[in-house]
Order: C-alpha cells, then sequence, then structure tokens
C-alpha cells in the first residue's frame, strides 16, 4: 500500500511544484482530500512557525502524517523583506503584481540586488516534527520577465543563470528551487523512514 501524506495546502501551484518533485513516491493528499476546508491562518513570525501551525493543525484536527511549508523572498538591501510577509506584501494576499512592484519601487536606484528563496517544511511524522529548508540564492531583476511560475518569479534570477524561474520550465525550475530542494530533504528522509 503507498504511503498516504497530506500537503496542508490549497495552492494549486505548490501542488503542482510539490507533486512533480514527489513523482508518485508517495499518494500526495491535498486539504481538500481530506475534507479540511477551514483557512489555516499563518500567524507565526518566522517561517518555521507559519509551517508548523498548519501541519500540527492538519495532524491534531485529522490525526494523518502531513506536512505544511512557508515560503518566501528575502531582499538584502531591504533587510530580508518581504520574509514571511511575501504572499501579502503589498496588502492584500496574493496580489502577485502588487507585491513585486514593491518590491520593484523599494529597490530603486539600489545596485545591492541580492536575494534568496526560502522554503521552510513542517513534516509531523508519526507525531514527531522534522524541519526541512531549503534556499536558492539570486538576484532581483529591474523588470518582470516570463510568464511561467508564480509570486515573484519573474523578477527573481537564480545564481548561475541568466533567466528568471518564471522563464524556466517546470522541469527546470524543480531542480533547483527552494522548495524542491526543501521536498528533496523531505523525501530522503520518507525513503528512511518507511
Amino acid at each position: 500500500m503507498p504511503l498516504k501524506l497530506v500537503f496542508a495546502t490549497n495552492n494549486r501551484h505548490k501542488l503542482e511544484e510539490v507533486a512533480y518533485k514527489v513523482n508518485n513516491k508517495f499518494e500526495l493528499l491535498t486539504l481538500e482530500d481530506i475534507g479540511c476546508i477551514e483557512d489555516i491562518e499563518e500567524t507565526g513570525s518566522t517561517f518555521e512557525e507559519n509551517a508548523a501551525i498548519k501541519s500540527r493543525y492538519v495532524f491534531d484536527k485529522y490525526h494523518l502524517n502531513c506536512f505544511g511549508d512557508d515560503s518566501g523572498l528575502m531582499v538584502d538591501a531591504l533587510n530580508g523583506e518581504p520574509g514571511v510577509y511575501s504572499a501579502r506584501y503589498a496588502g492584500e494576499h496574493g496580489n502577485h503584481p502588487a507585491n513585486i512592484r514593491k518590491v520593484l519601487e523599494k529597490l530603486n536606484g539600489t545596485e545591492n540586488r541580492k536575494a534568496r528563496f526560502i522554503t521552510v517544511i513542517s513534516l509531523i511524522w508519526e507525531g514527531d516534527e522534522h524541519f526541512f529548508e531549503g534556499i536558492v540564492e539570486g538576484t532581483i531583476r529591474d523588470q518582470p520577465t516570463g510568464n511561467g511560475g508564480f509570486g515573484y518569479d519573474p523578477v527573481f534570477q537564480p545564481d548561475g543563470y541568466d533567466v528568471t524561474f518564471a522563464e524556466m520550465s517546470m522541469e527546470e525550475k524543480n531542480k533547483i528551487s527552494h522548495r524542491a530542494r526543501a521536498m528533496e530533504k523531505l523525501i530522503e528522509f520518507l525513503n528512511k523512514v518507511q
């Protein structure tokens, strides 16, 4: 019987990326699959806290092995902003064009455009919590380019590449992205324990 694991998200883009990485190694269940329609509010002040809020909520209520994640963009010249507020940086949650505009406006005229994407995953496995982190370094472009990905992908150019995440195919992005790196650690852990 294949291993079943709940991913505590309703974000379609995240689900696609994670499902691609999982590649049928285990059965990935969504919040919708388990009948969880509540909006799990991220009230933490760190990526770890927000990821844990989601995984603990599902485990406590549904008693299923699960993982939650939190990700964000950290820009050096903005003292790590937008950070845990990445999805709602410009106010409204998930307004990607407005969030990008705010970052670009704040960076206007700034030479240091170094940034990184971070993902932290909280996995609750048989009642124990484990954390996995993925980081990808890069720079913020002056203008958005590309139509793929989501969030800040159109302005984030990973180190060693001359294109943004939004200009990469899902396959290319999933080889190097922060979420992919964190997921690789989670999959490696699951391979050892099952």
